[in-house]
């Protein structure tokens, strides 16, 4: 789910070390576009920690995650042409892309698409009832003790629901953030959205 394509894999591969090497992880990359203009667009985010923070990516996170994709990407060359790097926050509502986030968000609502019919549909919405056996557990809605059970690789997408609960979520991670020393004013004016995006053009 980090990835679509087989390009995408290969990215992924690359880079993925290069995150890990500056304290990031990456959450998904998409190359898109023609063969003229593509866009490789990253999500990344710092690793989650034990005592809650970690997790999110402000601006000056994302221009330094740029910054080691960049060298990296110069070096190795491995897209032809010109492109444009966007490296970016999952946001609040972030997509779920690594069987560890449908444990790391259990008790709150996502959508999830399948790539196949089950229970005779392929779109769910429910609460997170986190992973077992490799399998993520979906408390669907509207349907009172009803627990649903998919193997990760049937999940073609997946992302958090909006709501008052994710929201909290959210400020209590900024808030031990803070707590452990990081300054609030780096946070920047756009901190409440957590959704940033760095982009820069690349060519050959």
């Amino acid at each position: 789910m980090r990835g679509k394509t087989q390009e995408d894999k290969d990215l992924i591969e690359l880079l993925d070390p290069v995150a890990e090497s500056v304290g990031y992880e990456l959450v998904r990359l998409r190359l898109m576009g023609g063969a003229e203009t593509r866009r490789l667009q990253i999500m990344g985010e710092r690793p989650l920690l034990e005592n809650g923070t970690g997790g999110d990516m402000n601006v000056e996170d994302c221009a330094r995650l740029s910054r080691a994709i960049s060298e990296v990407m110069d070096a190795a060359d491995p897209i032809s042409g010109e492109y444009t790097l966007e490296v970016s926050s999952p946001g609040v509502d972030r997509p779920l892309t690594r069987l560890k986030d449908f444990d790391t968000y259990a008790g709150l609502e996502v959508r999830i698409e399948l790539d196949r019919v089950a229970e005779g549909r392929k779109r769910f919405k429910g609460e997170l009832a986190g992973v077992e056996d490799g399998q993520v557990g979906l408390n669907i809605e509207g349907e009172d003790d009803t627990t649903v059970y998919f193997p990760f690789e049937w999940l073609v997408d997946a992302k958090l629901v909006l709501t008052d609960a994710l929201m909290k979520r959210g400020a209590e991670q900024r808030a031990a953030r803070i707590g452990e020393g990081a300054d609030s004013e780096d946070l920047g004016d756009d901190a409440e959205d957590e959704d940033f995006d760095l982009s820069e053009s690349e060519e050959d």
